[in-house]
């Protein structure tokens, strides 16, 4: 009972709210310190939610997956160890339609992270100047120094897809940058930068609801912006350019993982299992959970299978 009580303060009967953290108050729909203080069995938690207001499903699949997220972060704490103590460089690249949960994945691995090794690079527009330097000057800069994790809240596919459907660069522009890509990331590779690309897929009528949600959310309407708001317009378009990246940029030493998204939390668990199968650490073999990630959420890119976005 022990692990399920300290999780409990992150219930809520309402649904579309499960980035915000719970009061410990006592407040109605909540559960409070004086609340958990009563338990002394698992009957005794579901009698209390019932009387909460909670659905008890719900409830305790949010438990289960509280815990597998604590299992899979001690994981990622000790992978980190081993990049600072060996001076490895990774890069994890989160891309995706808008709304696809790359900002609230990127937290769930940051959150008991060591902040001194560990980084998140989401770039503004770049500046007057930027626009005149060579593309990938500014993201470079970003990359991991040796001992570091780089977290990239998207990266310099923004060419790939979101500029070209905005018009926010030329046609030519394009298509240097699409020839350059591949190279680009095999001097990543030569130079042993530990690359991993994932893209977040979910369907049009996810992206809607969410886009909905955030809108009504006064903690989430900063999320949205004015190419959000035409995210739905430029889906067919979207997609063009999403499945042109693919087969220009999918590589034996750069592939591309996607992630199906449409849940957020199994998203976030599979994803980070990814990352600790595909990289060693010390460990690794006394996991306290395990890193095989689904299949049926995760796999590599392939030209034949079917995505969801």
């Amino acid at each position: 009972m022990a692990e399920a009580s300290s999780k409990t303060t992150a219930l809520r009967p309402s649904p579309g709210r499960e980035d915000v953290p719970a009061s410990r108050e006592e407040v109605p729909g909540k559960l409070s310190e004086s609340d958990l203080a009563k338990i002394t069995s698992n009957r005794g938690l579901l009698t209390l939610l019932r009387q909460k207001g909670f659905s008890t499903k719900k409830a305790l699949t949010t438990l289960r997956y509280e815990a597998e997220l604590e299992k899979l972060q001690i994981e990622l704490v000790r992978l980190q160890r081993d990049v600072q103590l060996n001076n490895r460089r990774v890069a994890i690249l989160f891309e995706g339609r808008d709304a696809a949960g790359k900002g609230g994945t990127i937290r769930r691995f940051i959150e008991h992270l060591n902040p001194r090794t560990a980084r998140v690079v989401a770039l503004p527009k770049p500046t007057e100047v930027e626009q005149g330097q060579w593309y990938f000057q500014r993201y470079a800069r970003h990359l991991p120094n040796p001992g570091e994790i780089c977290f990239f809240d998207r990266s310099w596919y923004n060419r790939a897809v979101v500029e070209p459907v905005m018009g926010f660069c030329t046609q030519t522009q394009y298509r240097m940058y699409m020839q350059q890509v591949p190279e680009f990331e095999h001097m990543l590779y030569e130079d042993g930068v530990e690359l991993i690309k994932f893209w977040f897929s979910i369907s049009k009528q996810e992206q809607e609801q969410r886009f909905d949600s955030r809108r009504v959310n006064p903690l989430k309407q900063w999320k949205i912006s004015p190419v959000d708001e035409l995210a739905q317009e430029h889906w067919d378009i979207y997609t063009k350019y999403k499945e042109e990246m693919f087969s220009k940029t999918h590589t034996a030493y750069s592939p591309w993982i996607i992630v199906k998204a449409n849940t957020k939390k199994r998203a976030r668990l599979e994803s980070m299992r990814h990352v600790l199968s595909r990289l060693d650490y010390e460990g690794k073999d006394q996991a306290v959970t395990t890193l095989h990630p689904d299949p049926a959420i995760v796999r590599r890119f392939h030209r034949s299978s079917k995505q969801i976005d």
